[in-house]
């Protein structure tokens, strides 16, 4: 176990993370933006701006800290996410770690592969990242990101799952992971914890993408964290589906390996969304990382969850999750 995390400014006692949302992106970058000369993106002053006026309204509303689980390569920024955190004394945990196979930086890795060593190399970066630092920023990671995609596991993304399990197990450091549609979760979950990954270490990353109770369950009683964290994404999920399914596990008091966030994405490098997809999203809830606080909590309690329950999404599982400890039984 840890008393402390990673954050981009620095180590800090995990009692000091208080409120977390556990899924937030400052920025991400597409692989192949840069290609794309006519649209470059925000400039950095603009992104700089964005993303502190984001983080005061989550101040206002209590939140203290958030994970951005960026992976190198989708646009990851540190240096602005450290200027951003010193700017608002807000707590910013980033990640290292690569992206699934149809959307990451599939093609640098892939040569890699061809000559028998980017399952070393990946462990190796991940590593550096966790204890030395990322590049010359002196910026160390306070988890790895791994991600794979619908229905199935790509020979590559094992790979990187590989690489993850012997960054973990080397140093320590917990995983989270990007699903499909509430899919491979499981196997997600199977595949590193029988390379010594502990349970308690991975979070299942938007799990809220599936209604389906046994998937949930079955991931839960394996021992990990579910990721309950694309509110507001009703395109890909409504949040009344999402709502029904934490509640469903709340009433079983599974609260205690749970996470919440919104998976937002406040700055683009580049201009991966079109104009006509973010106007088909509510633009009351689209990428606002407020938005569990205003109206997905008055549900639950209407619902009939408890504040001790929600406080312990919020701000017990963090804690415990980035500190290294089991989560107690149920019921306990």
């Amino acid at each position: 176990m840890s008393n402390t995390v990673n954050t981009v400014t620095g180590p800090l006692s995990v009692d000091q993370l208080g409120v977390t949302l556990m899924h937030e992106h400052l920025l991400i970058g597409y692989p192949g933006w840069e290609a794309d000369t006519l649209r470059p993106g925000p400039s950095r002053e603009q992104m700089v701006a964005t993303c502190v006026g984001k983080i005061e309204s989550m101040q206002a509303i209590g939140v203290q800290s958030m994970l951005d689980p960026c992976p190198n390569d989708l646009g990851r920024d540190v240096t602005l996410a450290r200027e951003v955190a010193e700017r608002t004394g807000f707590n910013i945990v980033c990640a290292t770690g690569l992206y699934k196979q149809d959307e990451g930086g599939f093609a640098h890795w892939h040569f890699r592969r061809e000559t028998g060593s980017a399952v070393a190399q990946m462990a190796e970066l991940f590593i550096h990242e966790l204890t030395h630092g990322i590049g010359d920023t002196g910026v160390k990671a306070g988890i790895i990101k791994v991600a794979t995609g619908v229905g199935e596991i790509t020979d590559y993304e094992y790979c990187v799952l590989e690489a993850a399990a012997l960054a973990a197990t080397e140093t320590g450091a917990p995983i989270t992971t990007h699903t499909d549609e509430g899919t491979m979760g499981d196997a997600q979950q199977r595949f590193l914890t029988e390379r010594g990954v502990p349970a308690h270490r991975i979070i299942i990353g938007h799990s809220c993408g599936s209604a389906d109770h046994d998937y949930h369950m079955g991931i839960l009683d394996g021992g990990s964290y579910l990721g309950f964290d694309r509110f507001g994404l009703d395109i890909l999920v409504p949040d009344s589906q999402r709502v029904d399914a934490l509640v469903k596990l709340l009433k079983k008091n599974r609260e205690h390996q749970i996470v919440v966030s919104h998976d937002g994405v406040w700055c683009t490098r580049g201009e991966p969304f079109p104009a006509e997809l973010v106007a088909s999203m509510d633009p009351d809830v689209l990428f606002d990382p407020t938005h569990f606080h205003r109206n997905i909590v008055p549900q639950l309690l209407a619902a009939g969850v408890s504040q001790r329950q929600i406080d312990t999404l919020l701000v017990d599982n963090p804690r415990r999750f980035f500190a290294g400890e089991v989560p107690p039984a149920v019921g306990s």
